[in-house]
Protein backbone atom coordinates (compact mmCIF):
# COMPACT_ATOMS: atom_id res chain seq x y z
CA UNK A 1 0.00 0.00 0.00
CA UNK A 2 1.62 3.64 -0.95
CA UNK A 3 1.01 6.91 -0.05
CA UNK A 4 0.29 10.09 -1.35
CA UNK A 5 0.37 8.38 -5.30
CA UNK A 6 4.01 8.14 -4.69
CA UNK A 7 6.22 5.32 -5.21
CA UNK A 8 6.42 5.02 -0.86
CA UNK A 9 5.18 2.11 1.18
CA UNK A 10 2.58 3.29 4.24
CA UNK A 11 5.31 1.21 6.39
CA UNK A 12 8.11 3.67 5.16
CA UNK A 13 5.92 6.51 5.72
CA UNK A 14 5.22 5.65 9.01
CA UNK A 15 8.92 4.79 10.30
CA UNK A 16 10.01 8.06 8.21
CA UNK A 17 7.39 9.99 10.60
CA UNK A 18 8.13 8.59 13.94
CA UNK A 19 11.92 8.63 12.97
CA UNK A 20 11.73 12.65 12.47
CA UNK A 21 10.07 13.31 15.69
CA UNK A 22 12.78 11.46 17.25
CA UNK A 23 15.55 13.05 15.71
CA UNK A 24 14.03 16.63 16.24
CA UNK A 25 13.68 15.54 20.22
CA UNK A 26 17.57 14.55 20.20
CA UNK A 27 18.97 16.75 18.20
CA UNK A 28 17.31 19.30 21.01
CA UNK A 29 19.14 17.51 23.68
CA UNK A 30 22.60 17.36 21.81
CA UNK A 31 22.79 21.23 21.46
CA UNK A 32 21.87 21.26 24.86
CA UNK A 33 24.88 19.41 25.65
CA UNK A 34 27.43 19.34 22.23
CA UNK A 35 29.94 17.27 23.76
CA UNK A 36 27.84 14.39 23.96
CA UNK A 37 29.85 12.19 21.31
CA UNK A 38 27.58 9.14 21.71
CA UNK A 39 24.12 11.09 20.86
CA UNK A 40 26.05 12.65 17.93
CA UNK A 41 27.10 9.51 16.02
CA UNK A 42 23.67 8.26 17.16
CA UNK A 43 22.20 11.29 15.01
CA UNK A 44 24.28 10.92 11.97
CA UNK A 45 22.58 7.46 11.95
CA UNK A 46 19.38 8.49 12.59
CA UNK A 47 19.66 11.41 9.85
CA UNK A 48 21.12 8.94 7.08
CA UNK A 49 18.45 6.31 7.97
CA UNK A 50 15.64 9.18 7.43
CA UNK A 51 17.27 9.88 4.00
CA UNK A 52 17.18 6.27 3.06
CA UNK A 53 13.91 5.38 4.09
CA UNK A 54 13.05 8.97 1.86
CA UNK A 55 14.79 8.21 -1.34
CA UNK A 56 14.24 4.63 -0.91
CA UNK A 57 10.59 5.29 -0.67
CA UNK A 58 10.35 7.66 -3.48
CA UNK A 59 12.60 6.61 -6.01
CA UNK A 60 12.87 5.74 -9.11
CA UNK A 61 9.52 6.83 -9.91
CA UNK A 62 8.96 7.85 -13.32
CA UNK A 63 6.17 10.78 -12.20
CA UNK A 64 8.73 12.37 -10.84
CA UNK A 65 10.51 15.46 -12.42
CA UNK A 66 13.93 14.20 -11.77
CA UNK A 67 16.32 12.36 -14.52
CA UNK A 68 15.71 8.43 -13.79
CA UNK A 69 19.35 8.12 -12.98
CA UNK A 70 19.54 10.67 -10.69
CA UNK A 71 17.17 9.31 -8.52
CA UNK A 72 18.35 5.61 -8.72
CA UNK A 73 21.76 6.83 -7.45
CA UNK A 74 19.99 8.55 -4.61
CA UNK A 75 18.20 5.94 -3.58
CA UNK A 76 20.67 3.48 -3.38
CA UNK A 77 23.82 5.96 -3.02
CA UNK A 78 22.18 6.69 0.39
CA UNK A 79 21.72 2.69 1.31
CA UNK A 80 25.54 2.40 0.62
CA UNK A 81 26.15 5.38 2.87
CA UNK A 82 24.30 3.59 5.83
CA UNK A 83 26.34 0.25 5.39
CA UNK A 84 28.99 2.67 5.28
CA UNK A 85 28.60 4.16 8.19
CA UNK A 86 28.29 1.41 10.57
CA UNK A 87 31.62 0.24 11.10
CA UNK A 88 32.43 3.81 11.60
CA UNK A 89 29.83 3.83 14.31
CA UNK A 90 31.16 0.55 16.04
CA UNK A 91 34.01 1.51 15.40
CA UNK A 92 33.49 4.85 18.18
CA UNK A 93 30.51 4.18 20.06
CA UNK A 94 31.89 0.81 21.52
CA UNK A 95 35.49 1.50 21.11
CA UNK A 96 36.35 -1.24 18.21
CA UNK A 97 39.78 0.49 17.94
CA UNK A 98 40.53 -3.25 15.50
CA UNK A 99 37.98 -1.80 13.18
CA UNK A 100 39.48 1.82 12.82
CA UNK A 101 41.23 1.09 9.23
CA UNK A 102 37.70 -0.23 7.68
CA UNK A 103 35.95 2.54 9.79
CA UNK A 104 37.82 5.01 7.65
CA UNK A 105 39.37 3.42 4.75
CA UNK A 106 38.07 -0.23 3.74
CA UNK A 107 34.94 1.18 3.22
CA UNK A 108 35.93 3.96 1.09
CA UNK A 109 37.26 0.90 -1.41
CA UNK A 110 34.97 -1.37 -1.16
CA UNK A 111 32.05 0.18 -0.78
CA UNK A 112 31.80 3.77 -1.88
CA UNK A 113 34.38 3.45 -5.01
CA UNK A 114 32.32 0.35 -6.72
CA UNK A 115 29.38 2.30 -5.98
CA UNK A 116 30.46 5.68 -7.72
CA UNK A 117 32.29 3.31 -10.89
CA UNK A 118 28.53 1.16 -10.91
CA UNK A 119 26.17 3.64 -10.32
CA UNK A 120 27.83 7.22 -11.22
CA UNK A 121 30.00 6.04 -14.57
CA UNK A 122 28.52 2.50 -15.74
CA UNK A 123 24.59 3.03 -15.30
CA UNK A 124 24.78 6.29 -17.50
CA UNK A 125 26.90 4.69 -20.33
CA UNK A 126 24.49 1.22 -20.32
CA UNK A 127 20.83 2.56 -19.08
CA UNK A 128 20.84 -1.40 -17.46
CA UNK A 129 19.77 -1.01 -13.87
CA UNK A 130 19.78 -5.03 -13.19
CA UNK A 131 23.49 -5.62 -14.58
CA UNK A 132 24.74 -2.73 -13.04
CA UNK A 133 23.59 -4.31 -10.10
CA UNK A 134 24.45 -7.63 -11.22
CA UNK A 135 28.20 -6.78 -11.71
CA UNK A 136 28.68 -3.77 -9.72
CA UNK A 137 27.41 -5.22 -6.31
CA UNK A 138 29.77 -7.86 -6.49
CA UNK A 139 32.36 -6.35 -4.28
CA UNK A 140 30.13 -4.67 -2.07
CA UNK A 141 27.93 -7.68 -1.15
CA UNK A 142 31.96 -10.24 -0.40
CA UNK A 143 33.08 -7.08 1.46
CA UNK A 144 29.94 -6.90 3.08
CA UNK A 145 29.90 -10.36 4.16
CA UNK A 146 33.57 -10.38 5.57
CA UNK A 147 32.79 -6.90 7.30
CA UNK A 148 30.30 -8.54 9.01
CA UNK A 149 31.69 -11.52 10.26
CA UNK A 150 34.66 -8.95 11.29
CA UNK A 151 32.81 -6.91 13.47
CA UNK A 152 31.79 -9.84 15.47
CA UNK A 153 35.16 -10.96 16.06
CA UNK A 154 36.06 -8.00 17.59
CA UNK A 155 33.04 -7.44 19.45
CA UNK A 156 33.58 -10.90 21.02
CA UNK A 157 37.28 -10.11 21.98
CA UNK A 158 36.87 -6.66 23.25
CA UNK A 159 33.56 -7.75 25.20
CA UNK A 160 34.29 -11.55 26.34
CA UNK A 161 32.78 -11.63 30.40
CA UNK A 162 32.28 -7.95 30.27
CA UNK A 163 28.76 -6.27 31.51
CA UNK A 164 28.87 -4.42 28.00
CA UNK A 165 28.71 -8.07 26.30
CA UNK A 166 25.21 -8.42 25.35
CA UNK A 167 24.21 -4.62 24.58
CA UNK A 168 27.57 -5.07 21.54
CA UNK A 169 26.02 -8.17 20.52
CA UNK A 170 22.38 -6.84 20.24
CA UNK A 171 23.88 -3.82 18.89
CA UNK A 172 25.63 -5.59 15.99
CA UNK A 173 22.53 -8.06 15.55
CA UNK A 174 20.73 -5.21 15.02
CA UNK A 175 23.47 -3.76 12.73
CA UNK A 176 23.56 -6.75 10.47
CA UNK A 177 20.68 -5.85 8.09
CA UNK A 178 22.20 -2.58 7.43
CA UNK A 179 25.30 -4.20 6.60
CA UNK A 180 23.93 -6.63 4.07
CA UNK A 181 22.12 -3.21 2.29
CA UNK A 182 23.94 -4.13 -1.25
CA UNK A 183 22.55 -8.12 -0.91
CA UNK A 184 19.02 -6.47 -0.54
CA UNK A 185 20.05 -4.61 -3.70
CA UNK A 186 21.83 -7.66 -5.27
CA UNK A 187 18.58 -9.91 -4.86
CA UNK A 188 16.17 -6.81 -5.71
CA UNK A 189 14.23 -7.28 -1.95
CA UNK A 190 10.98 -5.36 -1.91
CA UNK A 191 10.56 -2.09 -0.58
CA UNK A 192 8.73 -3.83 2.52
CA UNK A 193 10.81 -6.27 3.33
CA UNK A 194 13.85 -3.86 3.58
CA UNK A 195 12.06 -1.80 5.27
CA UNK A 196 10.57 -3.50 7.95
CA UNK A 197 14.57 -5.76 8.31
CA UNK A 198 16.53 -2.28 8.60
CA UNK A 199 14.32 -0.16 10.77
CA UNK A 200 13.34 -3.09 13.04
CA UNK A 201 16.71 -2.92 13.81
CA UNK A 202 16.77 0.50 14.20
CA UNK A 203 14.44 -0.37 16.99
CA UNK A 204 16.92 -2.09 18.95
CA UNK A 205 19.39 0.47 18.13
CA UNK A 206 17.62 2.96 19.69
CA UNK A 207 16.73 1.15 22.87
CA UNK A 208 20.05 0.44 23.66
CA UNK A 209 21.02 4.10 22.94
CA UNK A 210 17.97 5.30 25.55
CA UNK A 211 18.96 2.42 27.78
CA UNK A 212 23.08 3.63 28.18
CA UNK A 213 21.70 7.28 28.27
CA UNK A 214 19.61 6.68 30.78
CA UNK A 215 22.90 4.72 32.71
CA UNK A 216 25.15 7.38 31.88
CA UNK A 217 22.68 9.93 33.45
CA UNK A 218 22.51 7.77 36.93
CA UNK A 219 26.00 7.46 36.94
CA UNK A 220 26.47 11.34 36.85
CA UNK A 221 23.86 11.66 39.33
CA UNK A 222 25.24 9.30 41.77
CA UNK A 223 28.58 11.37 41.29
CA UNK A 224 26.99 14.47 41.42
CA UNK A 225 25.22 13.08 44.62
CA UNK A 226 28.38 11.51 46.22
CA UNK A 227 30.12 15.23 45.60
CA UNK A 228 27.49 17.17 47.11
CA UNK A 229 27.60 14.26 50.12
CA UNK A 230 31.52 15.01 50.08
CA UNK A 231 31.10 18.94 50.57
CA UNK A 232 28.53 18.66 53.36
CA UNK A 233 31.31 16.16 55.02
CA UNK A 234 33.97 19.08 54.15
CA UNK A 235 31.83 21.61 55.33
CA UNK A 236 30.37 20.02 58.69
CA UNK A 237 34.87 19.06 59.49
CA UNK A 238 35.08 22.94 58.82
CA UNK A 239 32.73 23.95 60.93
CA UNK A 240 34.00 21.70 64.44
CA UNK A 241 37.40 22.87 63.65
CA UNK A 242 36.41 26.53 64.13
CA UNK A 243 34.44 25.38 66.90
CA UNK A 244 37.77 24.30 67.77
CA UNK A 245 39.96 27.11 67.17
CA UNK A 246 37.11 29.46 68.98
CA UNK A 247 37.60 27.43 72.28
CA UNK A 248 33.65 26.31 71.97
CA UNK A 249 32.41 23.24 74.23
CA UNK A 250 30.78 20.74 72.71
CA UNK A 251 27.46 21.91 73.73
CA UNK A 252 28.19 25.64 72.68
CA UNK A 253 28.93 24.02 69.04
CA UNK A 254 25.92 22.09 69.20
CA UNK A 255 24.25 25.61 69.84
CA UNK A 256 26.41 27.77 67.09
CA UNK A 257 25.31 24.65 64.61
CA UNK A 258 21.57 25.47 65.28
CA UNK A 259 21.79 29.12 65.58
CA UNK A 260 24.10 29.38 62.14
CA UNK A 261 21.04 27.38 60.83
CA UNK A 262 18.89 30.48 61.69
CA UNK A 263 17.20 28.73 64.28
CA UNK A 264 15.72 30.92 67.35
CA UNK A 265 16.28 30.54 70.84
CA UNK A 266 13.46 28.57 71.58
CA UNK A 267 13.42 26.50 68.89
CA UNK A 268 16.79 25.42 70.02
CA UNK A 269 15.78 24.90 73.51
CA UNK A 270 13.59 22.43 72.13
CA UNK A 271 15.61 20.42 69.96
CA UNK A 272 18.53 20.25 71.87
CA UNK A 273 16.01 19.62 75.14
CA UNK A 274 17.51 22.45 77.29
CA UNK A 275 15.83 25.33 78.65
CA UNK A 276 15.84 28.85 76.57
CA UNK A 277 17.44 30.20 79.34
CA UNK A 278 20.57 27.88 78.85
CA UNK A 279 20.53 28.64 75.29
CA UNK A 280 20.81 31.99 75.74
CA UNK A 281 23.47 31.17 78.30
CA UNK A 282 25.38 29.41 75.78
CA UNK A 283 24.81 32.08 72.95
CA UNK A 284 26.16 34.96 75.41
CA UNK A 285 29.44 32.24 76.04
CA UNK A 286 29.71 31.78 71.77
CA UNK A 287 29.34 35.38 71.42
CA UNK A 288 32.34 36.72 73.43
CA UNK A 289 34.92 33.40 72.46
CA UNK A 290 34.13 34.31 68.90
CA UNK A 291 33.93 38.28 69.55
CA UNK A 292 30.73 38.84 67.49
CA UNK A 293 27.65 40.82 68.49
CA UNK A 294 25.40 39.07 66.83
CA UNK A 295 24.41 36.04 64.84
CA UNK A 296 25.22 37.54 61.90
CA UNK A 297 28.51 37.94 62.80
CA UNK A 298 28.60 34.49 64.42
CA UNK A 299 28.21 32.86 61.84
CA UNK A 300 30.38 34.81 59.56
CA UNK A 301 33.18 33.96 62.28
CA UNK A 302 32.12 30.21 62.15
CA UNK A 303 32.55 30.25 58.10
CA UNK A 304 35.77 31.92 57.77
CA UNK A 305 39.52 31.05 58.37
CA UNK A 306 41.18 32.19 61.66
Amino acid sequence: MNVFGTEMHLATFIFVVCEVLFFVTQLVFYLENPSDKIRKYYLILLGLLILYNITGGLFPDPNLPLDINLQINLAYGTGFCMGSYFPFYFYKVFGLDDLEWHAKKGVWYFFIAPFILSFGILLPLSNDLSNVIWYGMAIPVLYAIYLDTLIFLFIRKKYKKTKHRLEAILSYAAMCPWVFLPIFSYVDASQFTEVMVTNLGFVVITFLFIRKMIYENRKAFEKLNGFDQKIQIDQSAFFNQRCTELGLTKRECEVAEQASQGLTSKEIADKLFISERTVNKHLQAIYKKSESKNRVELINSLNSYS
